[in-house]
């Protein structure tokens, strides 16, 4: 399977399955077009009005070689693998996501959390449902020697206490069962001061900030409780923060509405700030609300996305480059094969934590009692659970069949395929647009930049 497409004036061919792409001339791209169902003849008479009859044979002999050397056209092999990987493979659990605060002092418009409640009631995680969480993952991540932990919320900063708690019981565990934390903080921002940022800059591998953008967009999605904006008190906590990180270990994190469609405008505000490592990401949401995005939103969305890439590139060549999360794609390696097809490791190797315990596949499936997995005390009484999971790929998700992003988006998320359709192995069809442009801009800008 081949993807063509133009972009920013650069013709590209990306072979799906080897991985392999291509920046070709336009009588390579019209050659390529035709390639597997026509003959060299049919090709030829086919576009002869537009190009030499000699470069166009020239042309089919080197496609045809592309095609020998496993570059171009290439047969999909792990189909068949996935399901031997798995048969062989022990599922351990790596991650966790521990709802350390079930609470948050803003009250942002979009949140899936409901102000920090999932659909339940406010609690702070106590240190001893922490600890038993930490264990359980130590037990069961079986000989896997680094482990990932995550403070989440709600506002993580509003049991701030336990957190450094639970860092301390963590590093205790580490010589006597050879395992190593990468510890991750998500805030937006409040609470942050000195004391904590001297403590995330020893203690964590990454630290999201949450900000919207330009202040009158972040302000009107992310207020607090009483209506006053957050932005003018965050926003200099946020840029010491990342400069006492050496602009490295941490994501501005904002996301984008149907009230910000020209978000690369929110992105360059970010950039512009000094921020170096940056994602804006798209608000997903139930389509009754006034801020979802919708289907007639994508042209301009898609438009944005490019003005985004040619502004990166120009940056980039003047020596003031930022990173955007979601235009980061590893050309020449990237994720092993497994994690290309199976995806984030939700309900298997990743697991959310509520504040009294609970086990849930990922934060985003918090609250919805029917992935109820079990808890701190009991360990997975639901193994089923698990194991459907565990099935869910990009081969068993028929949306993906024939998407050419496939590896790079994994299937998508299994919790926007649930909340669009009730079911982890559908798609959310928005997202799954935006996806694809994504990876058709990642690509241009590793193309544009090649060239130097």
């Amino acid at each position: 399977m081949i993807h063509q497409y133009k972009s920013n004036g650069y013709n590209i061919v990306l072979d799906v399955e080897s991985g392999a792409v291509h920046v070709v001339d336009d009588i390579t791209y019209d050659v390529i077009s035709l390639y597997e169902e026509n003959s060299a003849d049919e090709i030829i008479s086919k576009l002869k009005s537009s190009y030499n009859e000699d470069e166009i044979r020239e042309c089919i002999s080197e496609v045809k070689e592309l095609v020998e050397d496993g570059q171009l056209f290439t047969e999909d092999i792990y189909e068949p693998f996935v399901e031997k990987f798995k048969e062989k493979r022990q599922t351990v659990v790596k991650a966790l996501c521990l709802h350390i605060a079930h609470d948050c002092n803003l009250a942002c418009k979009y949140c899936f959390a409901e102000e920090g409640e999932y659909h339940g009631r406010r609690a702070l995680m106590s240190f001893e449902v922490g600890k038993k969480a930490l264990d359980f993952l130590v037990a069961n991540s079986g000989n896997r020697v680094n482990l990932e932990v995550d403070f989440f919320g709600g506002e993580p900063l509003m049991n701030w206490d336990v957190v450094k708690q639970l860092v301390a019981y963590g590093r205790s565990l580490e010589k006597p069962n050879n395992k190593k934390f990468r510890f991750t903080l998500t805030t937006n921002g409040d609470l942050l001061n000195d004391e904590v940022m001297e403590f995330c800059n020893k203690e964590m591998g990454n630290v999201v900030l949450s900000i919207d953008g330009r202040k009158e967009v972040h302000d009107f999605m992310r207020p607090f409780r009483k209506g006053a904006g957050s932005y003018d008190l965050i926003l200099p906590k946020f840029q010491k923060f990342a400069e006492s990180r050496n602009q490295d270990k941490y994501y501005v994190r904002g996301t984008f509405t149907h009230h910000n469609l020209d978000f690369s405008q929110d992105v360059l505000h970010l950039a512009d700030l000094g921020f170096k490592q940056i994602s804006v990401e798209p608000v997903v949401a139930d389509p009754s609300e006034e801020y979802a995005l919708r289907e007639e939103d994508l042209p301009k969305i898609m438009e944005e996305y490019d003005l985004l890439a040619k502004e990166m590139i120009k940056r980039e060549k003047e020596g003031k480059g930022f990173n955007f999360f979601h235009f980061m794609i590893d050309l020449t390696g990237g994720p092993c094969v497994y994690k290309r097809l199976s995806g984030c490791g939700s309900g298997t190797e990743y697991l959310a934590v509520t504040p009294w315990g609970d086990f849930y596949p990922c934060h985003q499936f918090v609250g919805e009692e029917e992935y109820l997995m079990g808890n701190v005390d009991e360990g997975i009484t639901r193994p089923d659970i698990q194991k459907d999971f565990g099935c869910c790929n990009v081969y068993t998700k028929p949306a993906c069949k024939d998407c050419f992003a496939r590896f790079y988006c994994s299937g998508g998320c299994a919790a926007n395929g649930y909340h669009a359709h009730k079911d982890i192995r559908s798609n959310y069809e928005i997202g799954c647009e935006l996806q694809r442009k994504r990876v058709e801009c990642a690509i241009m800008i590793k193309a544009a930049l090649a060239e130097d």
